[in-house]
């Protein structure tokens, strides 16, 4: 099943907006050396190994920029694939191939990317209790693909964008006055604004801990930037009363030993901002 944020409207919006960047008012080199009535096919090949993530995606994409090709898909969005794999075929007429190969692979690579080692974190930690998370650490304009992409992973979508959740970061509780302000302030907004949306606030210490845990009124709190001691007494103090998220400096390194101190989410950055591509080619055939 799709995320929810993977509407029509969003998918299509991308592809536009990308075509339009890329082709602009027109692929001169396919238009100047291919015949219009040219009709071939070409296969998409895998040079990596992991996970493939963006088949779907890529299918729209031929579909979008000409209804006329066909595509055939050989794997599916999460399968784990080895260098020689085929992961699809597209024919039809030429120049809209070469047209839109361009855009099919950037996303595929960068999609794949994310979900190898999306999944390789995940299975680091799946005999815990402990959700691995990513975050708004995103290309501008990419989110929709690279939060897709931890989906297919078996990763965790944290929030989407700012606007459906509440997260109140450091510098909204230092901003704000404190932590009982921070939370204080949010509620009352959100009651005047007729708005329900979960609220997460950052805590630094266990000083801080104490006293989301005496303010309430919260859905999850972030333990930032603690050691493994700090954590599990975070843990142990909260006890259940709000969701928990590790987040800061984890590593795939200490991520199995942060996943141990009993915290319900980790999240981690380096998911979407710190990944390489898989290496994947379109060819003719």
């Amino acid at each position: 099943m799709r995320p929810e944020y993977l509407t029509e409207e969003a998918l299509k919006s991308f592809i536009k907006s990308a075509f339009a960047e890329d082709i602009g008012p027109g692929d001169y080199s396919s238009l100047a050396a291919i015949p219009a009535d040219k009709e071939g096919k070409a296969q998409l090949i895998i040079k990596d190994e992991g996970i493939i993530a963006g088949l779907d995606l890529a299918e729209m994409i031929f579909k979008s920029y000409d209804p006329r090709l066909e595509v055939q898909l050989l794997l599916k969005d999460g399968d784990s694939v080895k260098f020689g794999d085929i992961g699809l075929i597209v024919s039809g007429p030429a120049a809209s191939i070469l047209s839109s190969e361009r855009l099919v692979l950037n996303c595929m690579q960068r999609m794949s990317g994310i979900a190898t080692i999306t999944h390789r974190l995940t299975q680091k930690i799946i005999h815990t209790k402990a959700r691995l998370m990513d975050t708004r650490k995103t290309t501008p304009n990419f989110r929709l693909m690279e939060k897709w992409a931890v989906h297919i992973g078996g990763g965790v979508n944290h929030r989407f964008a700012l606007y459906d959740m509440v997260m109140l970061k450091d510098n909204h509780v230092d901003f704000a006055g404190g932590i009982r302000a921070a939370i204080e302030r949010t509620k009352s907004y959100l009651k005047v604004n007729g708005l329900r949306l979960k609220i997460e606030i950052e805590t630094r210490n266990l000083a801080e801990v104490k006293e989301v845990i005496e303010v309430g009124g919260v859905d999850f709190v972030m333990l930032d930037n603690m050691d493994y001691a700090t954590i599990r007494e975070a843990v142990d103090l909260i006890d259940g009363r709000f969701g928990t998220e590790a987040s800061g400096g984890i590593t795939e390194v200490t991520l199995e030993e942060v996943a141990q101190c009993g915290v319900d989410y980790i999240s981690m950055g380096a998911l979407t901002h710190s990944v390489k591509s898989m290496d994947i080619s379109l060819k003719a055939f």
